[in-house]
């Protein structure tokens, strides 16, 4: 089998970090994407079919109890009724979409980055430290970003294809190039 390597490098605050890329690790980016993006559309379909999803007794009860150090904002998240109604929305739906996008490769920045988000949130409102900082939703939440980072929705993915759409003429993603914040 013959070796393409590829090198990466990236300089953020005066530090650089160079490395090469396998051939084998579009397979292990794209794996990456499906695994959550079937991780979430499950989660996300569980809670819409059961219409059971309530957030409210969760942001005032068992984050309270976490010790998170965001424990007060989701209180207030909690005791605010149209929030919370937002949020009974926005967790399932949120989830079914993120899960779709990833799946199917489409909007997949976009995507992951809300799925990061939510991973953050979850983070923050699963707090427990007993173990060390890392933990699933830590672990998750990095997933997400590095689906992003590498443009996972171009292995196999729709984004590949909404990319090259030609608006007179010229690839969607060189016309409008602030599309790649979305889309990859």
């Amino acid at each position: 089998m013959a070796s393409h390597e590829v090198t990466l490098e990236s300089t953020i605050w005066g530090f650089t970090a160079t490395g090469k890329l396998h051939t084998l690790s579009v397979w292990f980016i794209l794996a990456l994407r499906l695994m959550m993006g079937i991780a979430f559309f499950q989660s996300g379909l569980d809670k819409v079919l059961s219409g059971k999803f309530s957030a409210g007794g969760y942001l005032t009860g068992a984050v309270p109890n976490s010790g998170s150090p965001l424990a007060d904002l989701f209180v207030a998240i909690g005791n605010t009724p149209w929030f919370v109604n937002f949020v009974n929305v926005a967790v399932p739906w949120g989830e079914v979409f993120i899960g779709l996008g990833l799946l199917f490769g489409v909007l997949t920045r976009l995507a992951a980055f809300w799925g990061a988000f939510m991973m953050l949130l979850f983070y923050f409102g699963n707090w427990d430290v007993s173990h060390g900082y890392i933990n699933g939703d830590f672990a998750y939440m990095l997933v997400f970003l590095s689906v992003a980072a590498f443009g996972a929705g171009r292995i196999l993915g729709l984004d590949a294809y909404i990319e090259q759409y030609e608006i007179r003429g010229e690839p969607l993603i060189e016309r409008y190039p602030w599309t790649g914040y979305f889309l990859g």
